[in-house]
């Protein structure tokens, strides 16, 4: 929304200004007509004797007379280039942080790639529909352990550089104990201390802080109610994006600890029986009806659709950074005013012909001014 302030008007090219006396002069002449006309039709009903009484229009073919008048004072302030300040009633941004599952079953391949793989495209999709003027995006990895990737930036290039290096495969390596675990609470928890690191630095910020957490759900550990009342608290929703399939697939083996030169061969550790994974819908929807958010799954639905929906959803949430002037040009207005005016005078004249000799220099004239102002 946006106030115009009349009180600042200016124009660019004030030179043009002068040429309002020519529709001033002419507006004397159609005043003077005007009274003309009304005179005439007073004698017609004195010497005219009729056995109904004769009505004469008041304006008649004036009404054109009187828009071409005003069209032409219009035209002649757009030339002059008019510029007012306007208020803008300015809309907080969104703040999203991205807790993105990088445990072992993320590297399950029953999607295009891996889950892993499919997360990081949907996060470019995601990255790309942010509007990257006042919303701010931060990213955690979480497994067992969990570490920060991004913290709340509106630089776009930052984040996609984190994703175009991550995009292959998480950092966290299969042959760790501690990447085969989701704990989800720990997640959260990290999102928690990222936006409370920010306000620590740079101050309570408007925007609307939203959690987008992408995961299988597959085995989670932690207290989850924990971190989802903290979130709650904290006014923070949790919107759950979840990757995989329910038929699920089976996580890759560990590859073998590499051979080291000059030391003595490792016998290979005991083969493990393979885990099979698949997304835990049903869970990751509590989780999102727990914390505030929505459930939305990847290829049931599109990317685009669903980045755009948490975001308009978080977007609804902001709050306002309050009055913002900016300067706007006034001339479209005027021309759009005179061609309106122009097409109301038309439907007052009577005659075909002067109809169509009327509307061809009209339309000659906004064309030449719109030659000139662009």
């Amino acid at each position: 929304m946006f106030k115009l302030d009349l009180d600042t008007v200016r124009f660019a090219e004030p030179a043009y200004l002068w040429l309002l006396l020519v529709p001033a002069a002419l507006l004397f002449v159609w005043t003077w007509q005007l009274g003309r006309r009304r005179r005439d039709a007073q004698q017609y009903r004195q010497h005219r004797r009729l056995p109904v009484r004769e009505k004469f229009p008041v304006f008649g073919g004036l009404v054109f007379w009187l828009c071409a008048l005003v069209s032409l004072a219009l035209v002649i302030l757009a030339l002059a280039r008019p510029t007012a300040a306007i208020a803008l009633v300015r809309t907080a941004g969104v703040d999203l942080v991205v807790l993105q599952d990088g445990s072992a079953s993320m590297r399950t391949p029953d999607v295009a790639g891996d889950r892993w793989q499919r997360s990081i495209r949907f996060l470019r999709v995601l990255g790309e529909s942010l509007a990257w003027k006042d919303d701010r995006i931060a990213m955690a990895l979480f497994a067992h352990i969990a570490t920060p990737e991004v913290r709340l930036t509106k630089d776009p290039n930052t984040f996609f550089f984190f994703l175009d290096h991550l995009n292959l495969e998480p950092p966290f390596r299969l042959e760790d104990d501690t990447t085969w675990d989701t704990n989800i609470e720990l997640g959260i928890a990290w999102g928690l201390r990222l936006i409370q690191r920010d306000t620590e630095l740079y101050g309570k910020s408007p925007n609307a802080k939203a959690f987008v957490l992408i995961t299988d759900g597959q085995a989670w550990s932690g207290e989850v109610a924990r971190s989802l009342r903290l979130a709650r608290e904290q006014q923070v929703p949790v919107y759950v994006v979840g990757v995989g399939t329910t038929s699920g697939g089976w996580i890759p083996d560990a590859p073998p600890p590499p051979t080291v030169p000059g030391r003595p061969s490792v016998p290979p550790p005991a083969p493990q029986p393979k885990i099979r994974s698949s997304l835990d819908r049903n869970s990751l929807a509590q989780i999102a009806a727990a914390g505030g958010g929505e459930y939305s799954e990847l290829d049931r639905e599109g990317d685009r659709e669903i980045a755009n929906r948490i975001i308009d959803a978080a977007r609804r949430r902001a709050g306002s950074r309050g009055l913002e002037t900016a300067s706007e040009e006034l001339y479209w207005r005027c021309l759009l005013a005179a061609a309106a005016l122009m097409c109301i005078g038309l439907i007052f004249l009577q005659e075909r012909i002067e109809l169509w000799l009327q509307a061809s220099g009209a339309a000659a004239a906004l064309f030449f001014v719109w030659t000139l102002t662009r």
